[in-house]
């Protein structure tokens, strides 16, 4: 019998290392498939709430956030495609890239989670703003891409234009940072268990089987 896992990921859609974090973690609950039934919901966190709605050059935005020069940055991004293309994404960083604000990309991602399009309306976020240097805190872009996963176009465009789920999603910001989230991804198991970063594959899967023996073994102790 297979064990049930609740599993959160908490991230945000400008975070390259939740792309790097999600694929492995689905690398390794494909390789656990036999052993467990998982359910992946994915929780809203903003790394710059603040961001304004033009969003601000990417190579300007790390300068000016982290403190490091071109040389480091283009490191790091080398870094980041060679971790991408181990979990087949593909990351098209360009001198226009731009950093851009994602609440409304999450008001989306709330309404998906309720429709049970939550996993691919976030696959194809990750896509258009990494792969394709979309802009996707723009309303049309947006609805577009629910469409293309299947959502209701206009029902998408209601709920941007509306404010939809603007509340639920500001309450569970507040409610994964006074738990002490402060970066992503983070990955909650059972809401009992974080692993934090974008791990190796191997890391989640014997995190997981960590986990799967603690739980046996406190129920046997009962």
């Amino acid at each position: 019998m297979k064990e049930s896992l609740d599993i959160q990921f908490i991230s945000d859609v400008m975070c390259p290392w939740c792309v790097i974090g999600l694929g492995n973690l689905s690398k390794a609950l494909e390789e656990l498939k036999d052993k467990v039934d998982a359910t992946v919901t994915y929780r809203p966190f903003e790394l710059n709430p603040d961001m304004p709605a033009e969003g601000q050059n990417l190579n300007e935005h790390i300068a000016e956030k982290y403190g490091i020069n071109q040389e480091q940055s283009d490191q790091n991004r080398e870094m980041i495609q060679a971790r991408g293309k181990e979990v087949d994404f593909d990351f098209n960083f360009t001198s226009e890239s731009r950093m851009r604000n994602s609440f409304d990309a999450h008001r989306l991602l709330h309404w998906a989670h309720l429709e049970g399009k939550q996993a691919e309306l976030k696959v194809a976020l990750f896509k258009a703003h990494f792969t394709h240097n979309q802009d996707i805190s723009n309303y049309q872009t947006l609805a577009n891409l629910a469409a293309s996963v299947n959502l209701d176009l206009v029902a998408a465009k209601g709920i941007l234009e509306n404010g939809y789920f603007a509340e639920e999603v500001r309450l569970q910001e507040q409610q994964w940072q006074q738990n002490g989230i402060t970066s992503v991804p983070t990955v909650i198991i059972n809401n009992a268990y974080a692993i934090s970063g974008g791990q190796p594959a191997e890391v989640f899967k014997s995190a997981i089987e960590e986990i799967l023996e603690k739980e046996k073994v406190a129920v046997q102790e009962v």
